[in-house]
């Protein structure tokens, strides 16, 4: 667990550790240390968005999942965070607290066979610890594999745990869908299947918003987004996290992508705010 620097926000490596399945990453948005579950090291998706920072990201699912590899790594880690010097060497001081552990990665997570067996093994490893309800659990999804029954009972286990959610939706029109995630939705199936999660785990939905060509989302792009917010039901949701690029994409359109500064996001940020809803803003 040897690093030649500290980590912080701009790193998200997910060698950082040099294990398979456990990176730790300085999340600007849980605001500590986040422990990641990788389980895409194939750097496979089902989605491609533009702004992704994972390199030589390729279509597909997540491989089989080694459950007691991940076991070892997840417990040594979590001992060595809470009982070792990971935290003086590695973390920056004004962040030397453990935010959650996030099932999040190369991929889309719920893509993996073993999701809900892993769900209930990282619940059972930070029990182990004496940790749970002290730090949470955070599934980061785009959430297209609602509708599978593993990844519903995932949903299930992970509520039961006291996790959550934090649910991709970036934009409101099938165009926008295709060119910014590379997947061919309709904004009524995000809708759909962003009130399955809600049924079923606490979902907060999580927004990337940058500028393209230059050009900072529309009045008409921003409606559009809301209204899928709306048909989802504002009150069904725990808030939006709205935040732009922190680090940059390793896709082949991360030339088109700047980033909106506070102000921008600000702006975005008040318009959600007045559907009912809490935001959270990261620029």
């Amino acid at each position: 667990m040897q690093r030649k620097e500290k980590l912080s926000t701009t790193d998200h490596s997910r060698d950082s550790a040099g294990m398979r399945y456990v990176y730790p990453v300085i999340s600007r948005r849980a605001g500590g240390v986040s422990i990641g579950i990788n389980l895409n090291p194939n750097n496979a998706c089902n989605w491609q968005c533009i702004y992704c920072q994972v390199p030589g990201l390729t279509r597909g699912a997540a491989p089989a999942i080694d459950l007691a590899l991940l076991e070892r790594e997840l417990r040594t880690f979590l001992e060595e965070l809470l009982h070792g010097d990971f935290m003086q060497r590695q973390v920056p001081e004004d962040a030397r607290r453990i935010a959650d552990v996030a099932f999040s990665g190369n991929g889309e997570p719920t893509g993996a066979k073993e999701f809900p067996e892993i769900v209930s093994l990282v619940g059972r490893l930070v029990a182990e610890q004496g940790l749970p309800g002290r730090i949470p659990l955070r599934l980061i999804t785009n959430g297209s594999l609602v509708g599978q029954a593993p990844v519903r009972e995932g949903l299930r286990r992970l509520a039961h745990l006291g996790g959550e959610v934090w649910f991709k939706v970036d934009a409101g029109t099938s165009e926008k869908i295709r060119l910014i995630n590379g997947a061919n939705l309709s904004p009524r199936t995000i809708a759909k299947n962003l009130r399955r999660c809600t049924e079923l785990c606490p979902t907060w939905v999580q927004t990337c918003m940058f500028a393209l060509d230059g050009q900072e989302p529309t009045s008409e792009d921003i409606e559009a987004y809301l209204e899928v917010l709306r048909e989802c039901g504002p009150e069904r949701l725990l808030g939006v996290h709205l935040y732009s690029l922190a680090r940059p994409p390793m896709q082949a359109e991360a030339g088109r992508l700047s980033r909106l500064d506070e102000t921008a996001l600000e702006r975005i940020a008040s318009r959600i705010r007045a559907q009912g809803l809490t935001v959270t803003v990261s620029p």
